[in-house]
């Protein structure tokens, strides 16, 4: 049996020492062995690059944010430039973005303390300024008192009225490759969509509102009508100088969005209308009258565990409790002269007729357990709208977004791959 001359573990070790860090950088650390240093050289090669990088049970890019933030914990600020270097300048597939590495320094500020982050911000920023031209990045005057939390976005009000209260999610990776606009349901308000909203504005504007009555808009007299509703959208997206849009409604917000598209459709560049309906028989509209009888009497308490029935199906209720009661809480504390004009509205929804007049690339989403809006009701406007594609997910009630949530965006996602 002859003898291999290679070392192997020191051989693997340098190809991760190499990937991680760069040939360059790598070449002038073995120029520099000595015979003093030589031996500490081997081992962590062998043992640092080999027997910890060179484990598969994270990727490459998760190594790397757990180095930066031990090492801002501990101080090892040599090592943490160097790491920061290596991380910006890595391979495409494992390499950080310096919004990536801002992430890693956030979440420090919290564990390893604020004077390690601020020394740490320091550092990252003195090597943006040498590497940024090489990674297209370039650092900007900005005010902190004009950063929105990314996970939010900026909040404000429409100037008119009824005023509403509306979220803007600028895209984290430059230019907004769509603005889209997320509507909610009756009951609910824009932070049903957080999930989803800060999945999308990886690279889209994403806009959340809260729908007169609710959240933290206004609640004027009621009743009101679905037009109402659409009109309201419209004077927002003009107040905010944005549109066409894609529309991403839920129930009534679904509702929202076929009559926006029908009143304003130069507002409407594309249409996802899930879990609604464009119209209710007569037994379902009696439904809708004596809930705003029992509201009125009893108050929104009177119907809470009801509604929950039908936004959440049986088993999910079961495993989610929290989840749950989060949305009978927001339910609960809506305005109640709100919740009644938007009951108005949403049961005397009615554009079954008109449906063929929507010229806007349409998805439809369709709750396999919903009772609430059923499958036929999905069915009858993927038929009605022009060119309208049907999704049905599985599993999943009324409020598909939360139940379901990977599978909404999943299909979501795939319809803006198309518009």
């Amino acid at each position: 049996m002859s003898f291999d001359p290679l070392d192997h573990d020191y051989e693997r070790g340098m190809g991760n020492r190499r990937a991680v860090l760069g040939d360059a950088w790598v070449d002038r650390s073995v120029a520099n062995a000595t015979s003093f240093n030589a031996e500490f050289q081997n081992m962590i090669t062998r043992f640092a690059w080999n027997e910890i990088w060179g484990r598969p049970g994270l990727e490459r890019k998760t190594r790397r944010a757990i180095v930066l933030a031990i090492t801002i914990a501990l101080g090892r600020w040599e090592e943490y430039e160097l790491h920061v270097r290596a991380a910006l300048l890595g391979e495409a597939g494992d390499k950080l973005t310096p919004d990536e590495l801002k992430e890693v320094l956030m979440q420090s500020a919290i564990y390893a303390g604020v004077p390690a982050a601020n020394t740490a911000f320091a550092h990252a920023q003195q090597i943006l300024r040498e590497v940024g031209p090489q990674i297209g990045y370039a650092l900007e005057p900005l005010a902190p008192s004009s950063t929105p939390h990314p996970g939010i976005g900026r909040e404000g009000r429409t100037a008119s009225k009824p005023a509403l209260h509306y979220s803007v999610r600028e895209p984290r990776g430059g230019g907004a490759r769509q603005t889209i606009v997320l509507s909610h349901a009756l009951g609910c308000d824009l932070t049903m969509w957080d999930g989803l909203a800060n999945l999308l504005s990886a690279d889209c504007r994403v806009i959340a509102y809260d729908h007169r009555g609710h959240g933290s808009s206004d609640a004027p007299a009621g009743p009101y009508g679905i037009a109402d509703l659409a009109d309201d959208a419209a004077r927002m997206l003009e107040e905010l100088g944005i549109g066409p849009v894609v529309w991403i409604g839920l129930s009534m917000g679904g509702m929202v969005g076929q009559e926006l598209a029908l009143r304003h459709p130069s507002l409407v560049k594309a249409l996802v209308i899930a879990n609604s309906t464009s119209g209710y028989p007569d037994e379902a509209r009696a439904q809708w009258r004596q809930r705003i009888v029992t509201v009125t009497e009893g108050g929104i308490e009177a119907i809470a565990d009801a509604v929950m029935g039908r936004y959440f199906h049986e088993g999910y209720r079961a495993t989610s409790a929290a989840t749950v009661a989060r949305f009978r809480q927001r339910l609960t504390t809506t305005d109640r002269e709100g919740y009644l004009g938007c009951c108005a509205a949403v049961g005397a929804m009615d554009t079954t007729a008109r449906l063929g007049g929507i010229a806007a690339p349409t998805l439809v989403i369709a709750g396999e357990l919903d009772q609430g809006t059923p499958l036929a009701m999905s069915q009858t406007m993927a038929d009605a709208i022009p060119g309208a594609k049907l999704s049905v997910l599985a599993d999943a009630s009324h409020l598909s977004a939360i139940e379901q949530p990977t599978a909404f965006a999943r299909a979501v996602r795939q319809f803006l791959a198309l518009v």
